[in-house]
């Protein structure tokens, strides 16, 4: 059958059949691959964060709930610095912490919550 125009040729039924199965596998390899490529982004993990120079920072997940992200940081440097934590939240949008301002030496925390509607933390960043 020709699927523009609806009409069956007469003869040659096998290459018909042939060329469908074709379709269909090629349809079932598009499908599988494209599956793939979501479910490997919406597991992700956090990835590590890239830190501004003078401070030195730990993030993570809350150790309860899964859709909280912190960075704890401390003032490594000779000048007053502000930073905030950044978290990629998957299908949710992404969310920044509480803007927190070090003198040298001090240490602070910077948290922020992903919406329920997402996947979770995807990725945490120290934003200056």
């Amino acid at each position: 059958m020709n699927l523009f125009t609806g009409t069956r040729r007469k003869g040659g039924t096998a290459a018909g059949r042939r060329s469908r199965s074709v379709l269909r596998a090629l349809a079932a390899a598009a499908t599988v691959s494209a599956l793939a490529v979501s479910v490997t982004s919406a597991t992700a993990t956090a990835a590590p964060a890239a830190i501004p120079p003078g401070l030195s920072c730990d993030t993570g997940k809350h150790a309860i709930d899964e859709y909280t992200g912190f960075a704890l940081c401390r003032n490594n440097g000779s000048q007053t610095q502000t930073f905030w934590v950044h978290l990629v939240c998957g299908w949710a949008p992404d969310v920044d912490g509480n803007h927190v301002t070090l003198r040298p030496g001090e240490s602070g925390q910077s948290t922020a919550h992903c919406g329920k509607i997402g996947t979770g933390i995807g990725e945490i960043h120290v934003r200056p």
